[in-house]
């Protein structure tokens, strides 16, 4: 069957079940129920502290097929993950499910647990590196799941994703299972993507290298949903949770990106007390945040809040009183761990408030501006974060189809070519965020605004920008570049891509040796 992209998707698919197509971005909101969730009652003489992850496992008693959880907040300075599948391929455990938030380079040894029958299925929301690669190939057993960062939430809430045992690396914590992030010598700053794989797993097991004395203050993910506290020597490297450059480019075609972003930006008339505003942290969005910042501090312009992941440019932003608050669900530097710890207006949220569409409001519907990067775009403004060029996992949605879906202006900054080869393509590899999501696309050599917005075409026609079709734009790099082939692939479907809603939004198929 073709879902409304077009893509052709089986109707079922082993591994992942019955295909629910992508219909729309708000096809499928409505009346939603919550999953119920088991409860263990703890006593007051009992104990959740255990000696060592031994103790912890002879008691858990986890079994073949299981699903296990982690969360990414330490990114690829993350120990934990590893650490827990060494000791449960110790005990000969077949065909768990990996269910994490996300996975990065660090977490190469699952690549050998999926050889080995360990590890037969993975949920996540981001791919990269080794186990991104084995994937692509076709070394996992079932088709990966690939989430959105509030799709990850739903259906954990849901009860579509069932989780037998969390683990959650803790920064800090107390006997009795009171944990934050910004305390000990591995702080990471925000948890929020652990929050619900903690409300909702049967057992929910808390892994700290910092344990306090009762209670730990600030408590960020409470004792109420923690069975077990266990004592290691680290859980991570902090240095590990730094993505990307975090940095402003110096670069000088990202920054003619950066500066025609934000003219558009301000053409739009979203720059306005109150606005709120998300960026990545790559270099290039980094930059269209500093050219945002100057236009702000030219209009006398103060804004409600930026959320996401937060970086220290969105603290400085944050301290110098263009934004009242920062709305924060992992931290993406040191400077925005040192932050969040110590400013009252830079405030938690967990990964359903931020962007899960099956709830009573999310962060995301209330953003005016967002800007995202892209892989590959095509004519119909579909955006791939999830395969690179050469048809491997590099990527995946995180909050990119969240935030796209929710705000009042969502952005695509790129170059029109990267190593020679065009940005914009007939079709997308993998889509990974819908068109009808996508307002404009920005690039060094002119900027494309989705038909859609007829409004915001009109807005900008005053604004003497260098404004072309999204077909010029694609005519244009490929006279340069020449038409790239197309990437060969097998029919073999090697990850489902789901839209926030639980809807496939596409496939990847494994590509050719």
């Amino acid at each position: 069957m073709k879902n409304l992209l077009g893509r052709e998707i089986p109707d079922y698919i082993d591994g992942h079940g019955p295909v629910k197509p992508f219909q729309g971005s708000f096809s499928n909101c409505g009346v939603k129920t919550r999953s119920a969730v088991k409860l263990t009652s703890v006593l007051p003489n009992d104990q959740k502290v255990l000696p060592s992850l031994d103790d912890l496992f002879d008691k858990l008693k986890i079994t073949d097929g299981m699903t296990i959880s982690f969360h990414h907040h330490l990114r690829n300075g993350d120990y934990v993950l590893n650490m827990v599948m060494e000791k449960l391929a110790a005990r000969g455990l077949k065909g768990l499910t990996i269910a994490a938030s996300s996975i990065f380079p660090i977490h190469a040894p699952l690549v050998k647990h999926m050889e080995t029958g360990v590890v037969t299925g993975l949920i996540t929301n981001y791919l990269s590196g080794p186990v991104a690669e084995a994937v692509s190939r076709g070394r996992l057993l079932k088709p990966a799941i690939m989430q959105t960062h509030g799709g990850r939430a739903r259906a954990i809430e849901s009860g579509d994703l069932k989780i037998d045992v969390a683990f959650l690396a803790a920064p800090t914590a107390d006997p009795y299972g009171n944990i934050n992030g910004v305390y000990g010598k591995s702080a990471c700053g925000s948890l929020g993507y652990a929050v619900a794989d903690a409300e909702y797993a049967n057992v929910t097991v808390a892994i700290t290298d910092h344990l306090v004395p009762y209670p730990a203050n600030p408590i960020e993910i409470s004792q109420i949903y923690i069975d077990y506290v266990v004592k290691i020597d680290s859980i991570g490297d902090p240095q590990g949770i730094v993505s990307g450059t975090t940095k402003i480019t110096k670069d000088p075609v990202a920054l003619i990106i950066a500066k025609r972003a934000a003219q558009l930006i301000k053409a739009s008339g979203l720059v306005r007390e109150g606005m709120s505003f998300q960026t990545g942290a790559g270099g290039t969005s980094l930059a269209v945040a500093a050219e945002l910042k100057k236009i702000m501090q030219d209009e006398g312009v103060v804004g409600s809040f930026a959320s996401g992941g937060i970086t220290g440019y969105l603290v400085e932003m944050l301290e110098e009183g263009l934004f009242r608050s920062l709305l924060d669900v992992q931290c993406f530097d040191l400077k925005a761990v040192e932050s969040y710890r110590d400013n009252p207006s830079h405030q938690f949220m967990s990964a359903s408030m931020y962007g899960n569409p099956h709830t009573k409001g999310a962060v995301v519907n209330n953003l005016d501006i967002m800007i995202l990067g892209a892989t590959e775009i095509d004519l119909d403004f579909n955006v791939n974060v999830t395969t690179g060029s050469s048809g491997v996992i590099m990527g995946g949605s995180g909050g990119h189809s969240d935030t796209a879906a929710g705000s009042k202006l969502a952005i695509v900054v790129t170059n029109l070519m990267k190593a020679r080869l065009p940005i914009i393509r007939d079709k997308v590899l993998t889509a990974t965020t819908p068109g009808e999501s996508i307002d404009a696309v920005v690039t060094e050599r002119g900027i494309a605004v989705n038909p859609r917005r007829l409004d915001l075409l009109e807005q900008l026609s005053q604004a003497q920008l260098p404004l072309m079709t999204i077909g010029e734009l694609k005519q244009l790099a490929e006279k340069i570049t020449g038409i790239p082939k197309p990437i060969e692939t097998s029919e073999e479907i090697v990850a489902v891509i789901e839209y926030r809603d639980g809807t496939v939004i596409d496939v990847v198929r494994k590509v050719q040796e």
